[in-house]
This record gives C-alpha cells, sequence and structure tokens, in this order.
C-alpha cells in the first residue's frame, strides 16, 4: 500500500487516466474527488459490502414462522 500525504487542492494521478483531487479536509474526514473515465467503476468499499448483502438478502430471504 502506497500512503501519500496531500493538501487541498493537490492530485493523485492513478495510471494516464485517473485523478483524486483533496478537495477538503474537516477534522478527520477528507472529502476526494475522482476524475476517471466514463468506462471506469469506481466504488466506496462499504458502498460494495452493503451491495452484496442486499444482493444476499434478495436471494436467501428470511422467513419469519407463524406462531
Amino acid at each position: 500500500m502506497l500512503v501519500l500525504s496531500r493538501a487541498i487542492g493537490e492530485v493523485i494521478s492513478i495510471g494516464d487516466d485517473i485523478a483524486v483531487h483533496v478537495l477538503a479536509i474537516h477534522g478527520t474526514q477528507v472529502k476526494l474527488g475522482v476524475d476517471a473515465p466514463a468506462g471506469a467503476q469506481v466504488h466506496r468499499a462499504e458502498a460494495n459490502r452493503v451491495l452484496l448483502e442486499r444482493q444476499n438478502a434478495a436471494t436467501h430471504p428470511v422467513v419469519v414462522p407463524n406462531p
């Protein structure tokens, strides 16, 4: 893992066509902007986890027995 320190307004380049911009820093939160080609998929890790949980729930519904 590469660890970088950047200031507001600075950019991290990934390859030739992806750029990550540091937009704001508020306490322990950092706001990033990502420039990537239209076909590139950019996701937050927690969004992928939620999507997988929803897909799993749809394919394996919870059955609640009637009393």
